[in-house]
């Protein structure tokens, strides 16, 4: 794998976010919007599989149509001749690696749903805690440019782990929330200690936001949001995003 300077410095990047606590949309968000530059790739979708209905849902998409990505989930999904065969395997796969080129181009789901958006040559990724598939990338470039290789194989092997380890603490966090979480921070005295730029990163935190995400809507450095989430946490006598949720929505003192 043969990558620039500034191909390396992004993959880093990205492993490196992949590190903080998010949650699992702004995962599958971050990462298409950085995999579409990396990989100079034109489309991007991502989807949450339901094992119990056997479909794809909570979709997150860079380029394409709400419209196209609707009936996807209403009829595409269930006449696609190549997700399935894809999603059953455990490493990144080119879509030609299950269905030739010339032989998708004659499908209906090729001519009807991805040819509508421009997509052509696909890559996909699929992660999975044990038999669970958890979240994917699919990822396209427009018949203009060339498919995808090796090279692009290669850095998904990489981010791959990565990616997976991120939904399942996403996923492990949302478990252990609430199911009740505040809509305000209570006026207790355990909010009554922090400033107001702490309750309002805190409910930032209530909200799921990550520190990046949090840092946007606000107007500050990322450095910032950690350094008070490190006073956040030493003042309420917390250490982690989930028990300080847990914290803010009991009412008691």
């Amino acid at each position: 794998m043969n990558l620039t300077t500034k191909e390396a410095a992004s993959l880093g990047e990205l492993v490196n976010w992949l590190g903080q606590d998010c949650s699992e949309r702004e995962i599958r968000v971050h990462v298409g919007e950085q995999l579409l530059r990396l990989l100079k790739a034109d489309y991007y979708a991502s989807f949450s599989w339901d094992a119990a209905a056997r479909s794809f849902s909570d979709t997150v998409s860079i380029n394409m149509s709400l419209d196209n990505l609707s009936a996807y989930e209403r009829y595409y999904q269930f006449h696609d001749p190549i997700t399935h065969e894809l999603q059953k395997r455990r490493l990144p796969t080119l879509v030609a690696q299950v269905m030739p080129q010339a032989e998708l181009m004659k499908t209906e789901f090729f001519n009807d749903f991805l040819a509508r958006d421009g997509l052509h040559h696909g890559v996909n990724l699929y992660a999975y805690d044990g038999d669970d598939n958890i979240g994917d990338m699919r990822i396209w470039r427009g018949r203009r440019r060339d498919g995808f290789d090796r090279t692009t194989l290669a850095i998904l092997a990489i981010v791959q782990p990565v990616f997976t380890s991120a939904l399942k603490r996403a996923r492990a966090r949302r478990a252990q929330v609430p199911t009740q979480i505040p809509a305000q921070i209570p006026h207790s005295a355990s909010a009554s200690t922090l400033s107001r730029r702490e309750q309002a990163i805190a409910q930032c935190v209530c909200s799921g936001m990550c520190d990046k995400a949090i840092a946007q809507q606000l107007g500050i450095e990322f450095s910032t949001v950690r350094t008070h989430l490190s006073r956040i946490f030493d003042k309420l006598g917390v250490h982690s995003r989930t028990q300080l949720i847990q914290r803010l929505a009991d009412k008691r003192p």
